[in-house]
């Protein structure tokens, strides 16, 4: 039984019980049985908001695993795993090497000296002089001008 029909039956129930809405009791009962069924009529009007939302996620759902095909198309791949498309594809050549990334730009590790956050930056994210730590906000200002090619080697071989 749904919700609005039970609140149909328990109105019905206090009709035929022929209440007095003139005494304490019968006004209290009144009352409750109106908050009662703007409750009910509130939460069935949710409930088809939901159906319709999930409806709508579902929609988006198959529709995001179309454009998924579309990107990670059968011949779009390593060569050397199945990680986006079937390797057993005559299209894909074992041999080639596919570069995800336009421009192969050196990225360089930063740590946020306020919250100890690691940052990966490319060189035009340096050029540009500051950004601001994804993780506190903080300015970060580079200044690299002044550096020798030694502050450069003697950096490499802490590392290492």
């Amino acid at each position: 039984m749904k919700l609005t029909e039970k609140m149909s039956y328990l109105k019905g129930l206090m009709d035929g019980l022929e209440l007095d809405r003139s005494t304490k009791e019968g006004k209290i009962l009144a009352q409750m049985s109106e908050v009662l069924e703007e409750i009910v009529l509130y939460v069935d009007d949710l409930q088809s908001q939901v159906d319709e939302l999930t409806e709508l996620c579902d929609i988006l759902d198959e529709d995001l695993g179309s454009v998924e095909d579309e990107i990670y198309d059968e011949d779009f791949g390593c060569g050397e795993c199945d990680c986006f498309g079937d390797d057993d594809d005559e299209d894909v050549d074992d041999d080639d090497d596919y570069d995800f990334d336009d421009d192969d730009d050196e990225l360089y590790e930063i740590t946020c000296p306020t919250c100890g956050d690691t940052i990966l930056l490319d060189e035009g994210m340096i050029d540009e002089g500051s950004i601001n730590c994804p993780n506190c906000d903080e300015l970060l200002e580079f200044d690299y001008e002044n550096l020798t090619i030694e502050d450069f080697e003697s950096s490499d071989s802490e590392e290492e």
